[in-house]
């Protein structure tokens, strides 16, 4: 699942929250910071940041492509590029047990794209760095129970690839202010086109007329709110910090949470239609001429997704 949402909406809490809570009942989780201000190690308890994707873009590639007979180089795979027969398809313990991870003090693995280098200012843009986790995802096989949890990037900046599709269900984040509901229109309107399964958790609710406010704008797509929490902004802060520290209702909006995704059927047709989608259309806008090859011929129509 992914959390997305304005800058400043809580998305980065909101999926440190998530991943501790399904973690503590021993689920296994990877959490993956796709976001270029890398704040979820910190949120989750971690004195440093894992390894950066992005600066093993060329391994990665050269990982996944494996003995794929439409990928002879890395230099032609891109962002997109789809898994193939002969591709390294990844398990759930491959991912979890990624060498550029860390594992954090509730036990949980995270993955990171990293910050901009020195060589990047000024010259790069931010999803080649993403896209690396794009790539992963592209190319992973998860099952029922198994949880990779995706912090993305800041508003509707999430679609400036493919990477919004790659999930069973996307958590947007919202304030109960005209900002967070602008933000979610705009998602809204975008993620519809392409079949998306969007769920709204209200943030920072302080009562119940930010029930209404939210209810109003966002009507049936409000799943649930976290209400304003002193336990939160203690791990914001850096203080002292257990799930059980958290307010009742907060908590169990947590587990709803996680009983909606549980219940969101894996579409590994979409998945895969999407991937192809998706592929063609960055090949022709930009990637084709990068790489100066014809990146259609990297989609294997005779390869299948799902297990």
């Amino acid at each position: 699942m992914a959390f997305v949402g304005k800058g400043g909406s809580g998305k980065t809490t909101m999926s440190a929250l998530f991943a501790r809570h399904v973690a503590a009942q021993g689920a296994p989780v990877v959490a993956m910071d796709a976001d270029i201000n890398q704040h979820l190690a910190l949120v989750l308890g971690l004195d440093g940041q894992p390894e950066p994707l992005g600066a093993h873009l060329t391994e990665i590639k050269d990982r996944l492509r494996g003995a794929n007979p439409r990928i002879p180089s890395a230099e032609v795979m891109v962002k997109t590029t789809p898994p193939g027969r002969g591709s390294t398809l990844l398990s759930f313990e491959d991912l979890a047990t990624d060498p550029y991870g860390l594992t954090t003090p509730d036990g949980l693995r995270l993955l990171a794209t990293g910050p901009f280098s020195e060589d990047d200012l000024g010259v790069a843009c931010y999803h080649s760095k993403v896209g690396a986790v794009e790539l992963l995802l592209n190319h992973l096989i998860d099952g029922p129970g198994e949880y990779v949890v995706v912090d993305m990037t800041a508003g509707a900046d999430s679609f400036a690839s493919g990477l919004f599709t790659r999930f069973d269900l996307t958590f947007l984040v919202a304030e109960p202010t005209r900002q967070g509901i602008s933000v979610y229109q705009q998602y809204r309107e975008y993620a519809s086109r392409y079949d998306v399964a969007l769920a709204v958790v209200g943030n920072k609710v302080h009562g119940p007329p930010d029930v209404d406010f939210l209810r109003e704008h966002v009507g049936d797509d409000l799943l649930t709110w976290m209400e304003h929490s002193a336990a939160v902004r203690a791990m914001e802060q850096g203080r002292h910090f257990t799930l059980d520290d958290l307010e009742p209702a907060n908590s169990d909006a947590l587990a709803l949470l996680r009983k909606t995704l549980d219940e969101q059927e894996k579409d590994w047709a979409r998945f895969g239609r999407q991937t192809v989608e998706f592929h063609l259309r960055n090949a022709r806008a930009w990637a084709n001429e990068r790489t100066g090859a014809d990146l259609a011929g990297q989609v294997d129509p005779g390869f299948v997704y799902g297990p």
